[in-house]
Formats: structure tokens, sequence, C-alpha cells
């Protein structure tokens, strides 16, 4: 019998050769898939720092500037063209020492004829206080004259009272002289009441006539102390700063001309970014330099409005130490806004633009792997470090820019 022998097909011929293949590039696929992406780098182009287990100190830098204590604005009151000028910017001026002189022919001459009819009305209210008091000298000549006829009538009655009784004098004469004595006490009596009410009422008037021409006086004395306007003092005793007037040149009414420091003390004034607004407040301290040594400063006044992103703050030196200062002298100010705690810190760097401080590159050996990290506090130098990190790590803190998809970086 004849035996019947299988024969192998092509197709399981091919099979067995393609599956070593697909294997092997399998495996190459989920090595690449796998794989971390790497990128070669020098070590010279980076910035490495090591993490560090230190005191945290939540603190924000700035600039201020010394500036007076007081300043006094030099404001002109009556405007005009600059005559003359006494000083220059910079001296040292006393209370009511000239500064300059105005000219202003047109507001000299309004002066002029508001004084002029000022006087003319405190010359006619004193012409009718004097007419006043003539007519209170006639009223009391008159008295006068009525009470001498008053005091005849009487002297007549007690004449003529003893010859009627001795009845010499004729009654009809009797009655005559006591109608007149009659007469002239009624006359008098009537008389003294209205001159009296009459130096009542002019009392009032002379009064009110001395209160018209006390005012017109002090107008007129305001007149006069506002014609010396044209010529600018100074305020306060001080340095003069931004004093700067041009001869011939015309200032308008309450223009500033500049200022007088009074040089008693100095202040500081800065512009901080309204990012801090709500971490800022009066009596904070902090530290300047100043002569090589640190000198402390206090918060006095916020002024919370923010004008082009900043707002200001008013810092004074905390010690009355005198200290040769200069206007204008700029400060780097540290200030304080928490107490010191030691934890994990971190250098600051540009990295932080590129993760936003949730993942570093941490170096290991001669490369340097990706890895998540949680950030807290930060002031200008550290940052605080939650979690990710341990005090000895050295990291990464240069830019991330060209390093943003490798998860390692090979250093050449």
């Amino acid at each position: 019998m004849d035996t019947i022998i299988t024969r192998k097909t092509n197709k399981n011929k091919y099979l067995l050769i393609a599956l070593p293949i697909i294997l092997v590039i399998g495996y190459f696929v989920f090595i690449s898939a796998t794989k971390k992406r790497s990128l070669n780098v020098k070590k010279e182009e980076i910035t490495i720092k090591t993490v560090e287990n230190d005191f945290f100190e939540d603190f924000m830098s700035f600039q201020a500037k010394a500036v007076p204590l007081n300043s006094m604005l030099i404001n002109i009151i009556e405007g005009g063209a600059v005559q003359e000028i006494f000083v220059e910017n910079g001296d040292m001026v006393t209370k009511g020492q000239s500064l300059a002189r105005l000219y202003n022919p047109n507001a000299e001459l309004a002066y002029m004829q508001q004084e002029t009819a000022i006087i003319e009305q405190i010359n006619n209210l004193n012409k009718a206080k004097l007419d006043l008091r003539n007519q209170e000298l006639n009223l009391g000549k008159d008295l006068i004259a009525i009470e001498h006829d008053y005091l005849d009538s009487k002297n007549l009655l007690d004449s003529n009272k003893s010859l009627f009784e001795q009845e010499i004098l004729a009654k009809s004469e009797w009655e005559k002289t006591k109608e007149n004595y009659r007469f002239q006490k009624e006359r008098m009596s009537i008389i003294k009441q209205s001159v009296s009410k009459e130096k009542q009422a002019n009392q009032i008037q002379i009064g009110q006539l001395n209160q018209s021409i006390g005012i017109m006086n002090k107008s007129l004395g305001i007149l006069r102390a506002n014609k010396k306007n044209f010529l600018i003092t100074a305020p306060i005793s001080g340095r003069l700063s931004s004093f700067e007037p041009i001869l011939g040149k015309t200032y308008a009414q309450n223009t500033s001309i500049g200022f007088i420091d009074d040089q008693k003390g100095y202040k500081l004034m800065a512009d901080i970014d309204e990012f801090y607004l709500d971490k800022v407040a009066e009596n904070q301290k902090g530290t300047v330099s100043f002569d090589n040594k640190n000198v402390d400063v206090r918060i006095t006044k916020l002024i919370p409005e923010v004008k082009n992103g900043r707002f200001q703050v008013e810092l004074d030196f905390v010690s009355n130490e005198k200290m040769d200062l200069k206007q204008g002298l700029s400060f780097g100010v540290k200030l304080n806004l928490s107490e010191k705690t030691k934890t994990v810190v971190l250098s600051k760097g540009s990295f932080y633009e590129e993760t936003n401080g949730k993942w570093i590159f941490v170096v290991n050996g001669n490369k340097a792997e990706r890895r998540a990290i949680k950030l807290g506090r930060e002031n200008p130098l550290y940052y605080e470090v939650l979690s990710g990190l341990k005090a000895g790590e050295k990291v990464i803190t240069s830019s991330y820019k060209d390093y943003k998809q490798a998860e390692i970086l090979n250093f050449e």
C-alpha cells in the first residue's frame, strides 16, 4: 500500500519567516513608545542650584525715594509777568523772604480804582456820622435853652406867690404866672424825652456807621495787602526746590512755581505693583540699607488708588537718629510680610515662566530628570517648597524655553 505524504504549503513557510520580523519591529516600537524623551545640553549653558533647608522670610523688595517730611507750594496769588527774581533754585530761604516780583498793570489799575471807591465810601460814612453828632449838639443846645426858660418860670412862680399872698399881685397875673410855669415844665419834659429817644436812635445809627466803616477799612486793608501779592515771598523757611520762574514769562493766578522743603526730616515715597495691594498695610516694618548698615522703616500711609498698575506708600524712619539724606536719594526697601520660618527653599529662576512651579529638572549625575513639584510662598530670592524636593538636591533653575517637551537632559 502507498504512504500518503503531506506537503508543507507556502503559506506556513511565509508565516514562520514573518513572525520573528514582526516581533523585532514590535519590540523596537515598544521601546520607542516607552523610552523617555531626552535632549543633550551643554552644562555651561544652564544654571544649577542646590535645594536648601533654610529660614524662609516672606518679604518684598521695592525702590523708594527720599522726600522732605513737609513741603509747601509757592503759589502765585495774582497773575502777572515776572519782573525780578531774587533767589535761585536750591537756595535756603527764610519765612517772608522775597523770591520774585511780578508786574500786572491792569490789575494794579483795578486795585487803584477799588481803593479810591472804598476811601470815598469811608468818607461818606464819616460825614454821616459827623452830621449825627452835630444833630446831637444842636439838641443839647435847645435843651439847655428850654431848661433855662423853665428855671425862669419857676423863679417867677416863687416870687409872685409871695406877692399874691400879700395881695400885692393881681390874681390874673398870678394865674398867668402859674400857667407859664406849667407850660415850661411840660415842655421841658417832652423835649427831654424827645432828646433821649433821638440820642438813642443816633447811637444806633452811629454804631451801624462805625461797623460799616470797620468793614470798609478791613476791605481796604485786604485790598492793600493784595497789592503786595505781586511780590512773591517764602511762606516758610527751608530749601527751594523746583523753583524755575522765567523773566518776562506771564504766570496765571494760582499757578505753582515751586516748593519749599522745611528740612526738618525726610520720609520715603514708593510706587508698588498692584499685586501687593492686599499684602501691604500701615505700620508694617521693613529695612533699608544706608551708610553700610540696615535702618528700620515703617509704613505710615497707604494710598490704595491704583494708577498705571501701581499704588503709593509713605514710609518713615523708625529711629530718631539724624541722617545726612538728600532729596531724591533712592533706597531699596525690604518689607517684611511675615515672621521667619525654617523650611525647604529653592532659589528663584527663569524656569518658573515655563513650568508655573509645577515641575522641575532634578540633576542626577550627568543628566537631569523631570519631576513634579509643588511650590508655596515666594519672596524676591526664594520659593517655598511644599513637596517634590528635598534639601541637598540639585536642580536646574535657568530657562526651560527649549526643554518643554524633554523629560531627560543629558549634559555634554
